[in-house]
């Protein structure tokens, strides 16, 4: 059976039996020909097996927050009451 990718590249239908026996054979052929291939059952595609494209481009910085939030100069400053209940409390009695 014939179907036609949506590039517009004719190609043949693997049924599934097909493809689970012959996996690494259909996954190096999709690799070097970068044609992706149609699995299909009862004669219906039901996946494509195409190759994995690594996005090289760098990661986009910013989105819906940008420019609405403001980190305070002293936001990693240390908060001595809470250092306190940490530190100096009957959890962590003083070694002395």
């Amino acid at each position: 059976m014939v179907y036609e990718y949506s590039k517009g590249s004719v190609m043949q239908i693997t049924n599934i039996s097909e493809a689970k026996a012959n996996l690494s054979f259909l996954i190096k052929r999709v690799q070097e020909t970068d044609e992706p291939i149609i699995i299909g059952k009862a004669g219906k595609p039901v996946a494509i097996l195409s190759a994995f494209k690594e996005n090289s481009s760098p990661r986009q910085l910013g989105g819906s927050w940008e420019g609405k939030v403001k980190i305070s100069s002293d936001f990693d400053d240390a908060d001595q009451e809470i250092e306190d209940s940490f530190y100096n409390s009957s959890i962590f009695p003083d070694e002395s």
